[in-house]
């Protein structure tokens, strides 16, 4: 994939919008080429516990490198033609990253800006995400909802203290790059205000909780 650069972000701003060019277009070589970059990312930032390293930089767990893999795989796998031949491989990849993800949410119901460090702050924006795959996977059913219910609702009632009327939130990580230590995701400024980054991952997993609760498909 053009422009990777070993980052977990790249599993949601590439494959996604391969699968959906492959569903509109017909053309095999685009679900391929998304199969190709999961593959790449997955045997670059893959630890044995689940998480994802956000590069091969550090060992580091960041929360939203982790959203943003849980997200792409969600929305690739909404795209994905239930034909497909890699859509099994896919879901294996999607169940092993949430069953990881589930162990690590706080008492608050938040995940944190560094996944599995006790010490590291609560952060929005990577709960937004991976509720919101929790949430696809629940009401597509990939997930089972027994387990996975309790949990998004603990977590969608913490966004919601995150997030004032006038647009203002609570924890969003700063824009972040590849760093070279876990001390470096720890430092990462936390914006109190207005982001466009965090407020669009707000709007949708809202977007996803009422269509949920709608019952709708």
């Amino acid at each position: 994939m053009p422009h990777h650069n070993e980052m977990s972000d790249t599993v949601f701003m590439g494959m996604p919008i391969l699968v959906q060019v492959g569903r509109r277009s017909g053309e095999a070589k685009y679900y391929a080429m998304a199969f190709q970059h999961m593959r790449f990312m997955l045997a670059l930032n893959l630890r044995a516990d689940g998480l994802q390293c956000h590069s091969p930089l550090a060992e580091s767990a960041w929360g939203r490198g982790n959203g943003f893999v849980a997200l792409g795989c969600a929305l690739s796998l909404s795209d994905l033609p239930a034909y497909h031949p890699g859509r099994a491989e896919m879901l294996t990849a999607f169940h092993s990253q949430i069953a990881a993800l589930l162990g690590h949410q706080d008492p608050t119901g938040m995940w944190k800006q560094v996944i599995d460090h006790s010490g590291s702050c609560r952060e929005l924006s990577c709960t937004c995400m991976i509720t919101f795959a929790m949430l696809r996977g629940v009401r597509m059913g990939w997930l089972p909802g027994d387990t996975y219910e309790p949990v998004i609702e603990r977590a969608f009632a913490a966004v919601r203290t995150c997030v004032t009327v006038g647009g203002v939130l609570v924890d969003v990580c700063t824009g972040t790059g590849k760093q070279n230590e876990l001390r470096d995701y720890l430092d990462r400024t936390a914006i109190l205000g207005k982001d466009a980054r965090g407020g669009a991952m707000a709007l949708l997993v809202t977007t996803e909780m009422v269509t949920w609760k709608r019952g709708n498909r």
